[in-house]
């Protein structure tokens, strides 16, 4: 996926035909994977994944998903979880005998190579920056014969993200400090979250060449002296070595999505504007 050029984007906007198969795509790992028919029973071990199908009109298509995956609520709540990526259940998805296994880039070979053995193919890729998202959905459209559905996915997306960033457009850039985890890992600035804060009027900490997902020196965070804090609470900031004297925790500039913005936020797929609005909440919420 991260090899397909934004012209396929475009190109999908324009025209929205019906998917030819045998169809062939390459994933993240690097390898060909070839469809001979429609898919009609998926399993999506990434959130994501189940996320962008839903939104697309091919839910029905799904047979299983990941324990985490749980949105949406009707959906998720009745299909059966088949563990994750890293520890997934398969002998349960090879009892389910799907035509097509979605998972991320850094699913364990064991359960690719375990699929392919068994003839099942596997899609392995999760979008990384910003532009990767869109890319994905198109990918997810065009594999199960919803490139209609994708157009107007990405139509209404970027119809809504325009609409926020258009709210803060004026208003000052605000550094911040956005936190995955506490080891700490944190966001850079071409990572999708390190785009969405650059949208919501925001500029992550993290220094481009430090990578999208990186994790940190917290010594870093410390001598940035992050305006707004991202991703724990108050509390949390005060008892961190360092953190007390830094703007965002003296002014009481520390933000914890709630979690379904979380949600929203660790996902490359179709909340993307509800993430938008999540992070301008924090940053510029006078904007809302």
């Amino acid at each position: 996926m991260k090899r397909i050029l934004t012209v396929l984007v475009l190109s999908a906007l324009s025209t929205a035909a019906a998917t030819s198969y045998p169809f062939s795509v390459t994933d993240d790992l690097g390898r060909r994977v070839t469809l001979r028919r429609e898919p009609v029973r998926i399993v999506s071990m990434l959130p994501s994944h189940t996320e962008t199908l839903a939104a697309l009109g091919a839910g029905s298509k799904l047979i299983a998903i990941d324990e985490y995956s749980n949105y949406p609520r009707d959906l998720s709540s009745r299909l059966p979880k088949v563990g994750n990526s890293f520890t997934p259940d398969l002998e349960k998805i090879l009892a389910l005998k799907p035509d097509l296994v979605l998972t991320d880039d850094s699913a364990s070979s064991k359960l690719v190579q375990r699929l392919e053995a068994a003839g099942i193919p596997v899609y392995a890729g999760m979008p990384q920056t910003y532009n990767e998202v869109f890319e994905s959905i198109v990918v997810l459209g065009r594999v199960t014969n919803r490139e209609a559905g994708a157009t107007r996915l990405i139509v209404q997306m970027r119809r809504e993200l325009s609409a926020l960033e258009k709210s803060v457009v004026n208003l000052p850039k605000v550094s911040t400090y956005y936190e995955i985890d506490p080891t700490p890992y944190s966001v850079g600035p071409n990572s999708f979250i390190g785009k969405l804060i650059d949208k919501a009027g925001g500029r992550t900490i993290v220094p481009a060449k430090l990578g999208d997902f990186p994790k940190i020196d917290p010594e870093l965070i410390v001598q940035a002296r992050p305006e707004v804090i991202i991703g724990m609470t108050l509390a949390e900031a005060r008892a961190r070595p360092g953190l007390r004297g830094v703007p965002a925790v003296q002014k009481g500039r520390v933000y914890q999505p709630t979690p379904e913005e979380n949600d929203a936020l660790s996902r490359p797929g179709p909340r993307l504007p509800q993430a938008l609005r999540a992070l301008i909440k924090a940053l510029h919420p006078e904007a809302l």
